[in-house]
């Protein structure tokens, strides 16, 4: 989830085929495991090849630099034992001091060829916000979708972020350029389930803000990459109108009695989580 130190050392290509043959190896053995961030991002674009082309000439990290710096994947935490056992398995190299610390919610693995890392989060992410997948598998998130989580998930990732920057505003705007929102949670394999963010959102405040305060950032940095001339007109109506579309569907939806008693405070106390990020 962090930006690394070093980049993946494969092509696009090499690295797409790579995760998803971990994520196929580990469900012929009924484990459940979903590729997350902007590997997700870019596997769901695959079918368009226009969106891929804008999402390698954007460049996550700046021009001419390559656009994924690890494998971050999610699984189950009562699978947790046997994810271990089959990255060991395929000559992958654990992370003793984070495996031991943290091993009930997270594994770090190093590939044999040292070419990239895999972060294996289990259950949840926990970072500036919540996202839950469930704990129990074959019917927990996990099976909304596959090789990666589904778009909405993939959404709230992104929204959780306090501290959104460059690469993660693009994964958001590459979702948002291919895929519909939807208010009914209609098709959530190629939409995002505005409906469902919209339950998650009404129940937390903080999660809440930082999501609508994002999402007007993607509609911003939309603007200024097509100054740029990076997004063409059409792309940022695109953009704009997927974006207003969600912020609609979150606004106008019920909030809960916790929601709105926290929104009386405001930003007057913290709304985020502080994160710690893991060192490698």
């Amino acid at each position: 989830m962090s930006e690394a130190s070093h980049f993946v050392e494969m092509n696009e290509d090499e690295f797409v085929k790579e995760a998803t043959r971990l994520v196929a190896t580990a469900q012929s053995q009924g484990i459940y495991q979903r590729i997350m961030g902007s590997l997700a991002a870019y596997i769901h674009s695959m079918d368009k090849p226009e969106i891929i082309s804008t999402f390698k000439s954007l460049g996550r990290f700046g021009e001419g630099k390559p656009n994924f710096t690890d494998l971050d994947l999610i699984a189950y935490s009562k699978q947790g034992r046997q994810v271990g056992q089959i990255f060991k398995q395929l000559g992958f190299k654990p992370d003793e001091m984070v495996n031991g610390f943290f091993g009930d919610r997270r594994l770090i693995f190093y590939s044999p060829t040292g070419a990239y890392h895999v972060d294996i989060f289990l259950n949840k992410l926990e970072f500036s916000h919540t996202v839950e997948f469930g704990e129990k598998p074959g019917a927990g998130r996990l099976e909304l979708d596959s090789p990666t989580i589904s778009l909405t998930d993939l959404v709230l990732e992104k929204l959780q972020i306090h501290e959104i920057n460059r690469k993660d505003l693009i994964d958001l705007i590459i979702v948002f350029l291919g895929h519909p929102v939807s208010s009914d949670g209609a098709n959530e394999r190629e939409a995002v389930n505005g409906a469902y963010i919209s339950k998650i959102l009404g129940d937390d405040w903080g999660f809440w803000y930082d999501s609508v305060a994002n999402l007007n950032k993607v509609k911003s940095f939309a603007i200024e990459l097509m100054n740029e001339g990076k997004l063409t007109n059409e792309h940022l109506s695109t953009v704009n109108r997927e974006v207003a579309r969600l912020v609609d569907v979150v606004n106008s939806s019920p909030k809960t009695k916790k929601w709105e008693v926290r929104s009386k405070v405001g930003t007057k106390k913290p709304w985020y989580r502080e994160v710690e990020e893991v060192v490698r």
